[in-house]
Parts: C-alpha cells; structure tokens; sequence
C-alpha cells in the first residue's frame, strides 16, 4: 500500500484552478483540439474519457503549455499558460514513461526534484516512499519493470507537490493491484485539497472521477457525474452514454 502523502498547497475555495478559454490547436488541417471551453474548481478528480485520437493528450499540453494554442488560451491556478514559473505548481505524468533509463531511480527523482527547484532531499526520499521504490534508489531505471517506471515517472511527477496535477493515462499497462493503489493515492491528494485532471480511454476507471468530460474529435461532447451523465443518456453503463453523447451538440462548460 502506498504512503501517505504531504498536504499539497490548497487553493482558495471557489477559485478556479483550471480553465480553458476557446482553446483551439490545428495540426495542418486537422483541428486536434475544436474550440474547448471549461472551468474546472479545485479539488477534485476530473477525467477525459474519450477514445484514442479524440484530442485528450493535445488538451492536456495546452493546458500545461507545453505546446502552443492555435487560438485560445489556458490558464492554471489563475496564470495564464504557458508560463516557466508557474510550472513550479504543476506536475505532469506524461502517457510514456518520462524517466531516464541510464540514471538510478534516485537520479531520475533528484533531477526533476532540482528541475522543479526543490532543493530539499527529503521531498525525493518522500516521493519514492510514496511509490514504494525507496528500496530501488540506486537500481538503473532501465532495469525496472514496467510496472516500477510508472511508479517513477509518478514520483518524478509528485516530488515538487503540486497543487495541480495532470496525469495522462497513467495506468496504461500496469497491474490491477497497481492501478488500485494509483487510484488511492490519486483520491487521497485530492482529499488534501490537490486538483487532479486524468485521460483516460478506459470506461470502468470514470467512476473513480468527481466530474467527467466526454472528448470527441478534439471536442467536449458531455460533462457531468458518472451517474448523471449515465441517467441523461439513458443508460445504465458510460460506453453506451458515450456513443449516445456522440450524435449530440457539444454542451456548453
């Protein structure tokens, strides 16, 4: 079982900690991400289901600018994106594994801990004890399981403790056990007042979000609960309420 975590900062009730305004990102001709508008209020779990190619990755750098808008803009704890300063209260696990093979898994924490301007070594020791890799510091990252280098491309994503974190699909190829242990730790960083934003294209992991946003073809075609969205939709499971979702109108945020 995973330990538990420090409190990350909270933001001010009723703030919004995330927000898209008219993002919009070409590629050529194609629109990955078609006009997407929303704010999201902090603490809690909202996660972008849609299926592969749907525009969820794209969102998710926009909103961390990691790439640029074609029009639009994003903004996170109230800082419109991208601003180098402000990555300092963001952390991102990305959909590959973002670790370095030849470092250690000490090396690999400690190097996005000083990316992050952490200077304190216990955050890196926390952080792997978090993912339960404290024991695998000075193992080769390329030696690790699969299973191991998500769990440190999370703690890499976790040493500075930020209050928003976007994860994108971070339980693509691990072990059930595992994505279960993810899943709490993920609910227990909101419990402390984090903000948590999760792609997904795997239908039974929604129900562990507060909120869901239905993507299509770089749009957002539904939001709500899992249980509202399933209700407006008329049916009892969400793949059936996504293909519903499908033929209507995008909704407004």
């Amino acid at each position: 079982m995973m330990n538990s975590s420090p409190r990350p900062p909270e933001p001010a009730p009723g703030d919004v900690a995330i927000r898209a305004a008219g993002l919009v990102k070409h590629f050529g001709e194609l629109a990955a991400v078609d006009g997407i508008t929303f704010d999201l209020a902090p603490g809690r779990i909202y996660g972008l289901l849609g299926p592969n190619g749907s525009g969820k990755t794209t969102l998710i750098r926009l909103l961390t600018g990691m790439t640029r808008a074609t029009g639009g803009h994003a903004e996170v704890l109230g800082v419109r994106m991208p601003d180098r300063a402000n990555l300092a209260r963001i952390g991102y696990m990305t959909q590959g594994d973002g670790v370095y093979p030849a470092l250690t898994v000490g090396e690999n924490a400690e190097f996005f801990a000083a990316a992050y301007g952490v200077a304190d070594r216990g955050a890196v020791q926390a952080a792997l004890a978090l993912v339960e890799l404290a024991d695998r510091r000075t193992a080769l990252a390329g030696t690790l399981s699969g299973g191991q280098r998500r769990r440190l491309s999370l703690a890499c994503a976790l040493v500075h403790r930020p209050p928003v974190l976007f994860l994108d699909e971070p339980t693509v190829g691990v072990d059930p056990l595992l994505r279960v242990q993810f899943w709490g730790h993920f609910r227990s960083l909101v419990d402390a007042g984090a903000t948590i934003v999760v792609s997904s294209h795997v239908m039974d992991e929604a129900d562990r979000c507060d909120e869901l946003l239905f993507i299509r073809a770089g749009r957002v075609i539904a939001r709500g609960s899992g249980d509202g969205l399933r209700a407006e939709a008329g049916t009892p499971d969400l793949e059936t309420a996504f293909l519903h979702f499908a033929g209507e109108r995008e909704v407004a945020a």
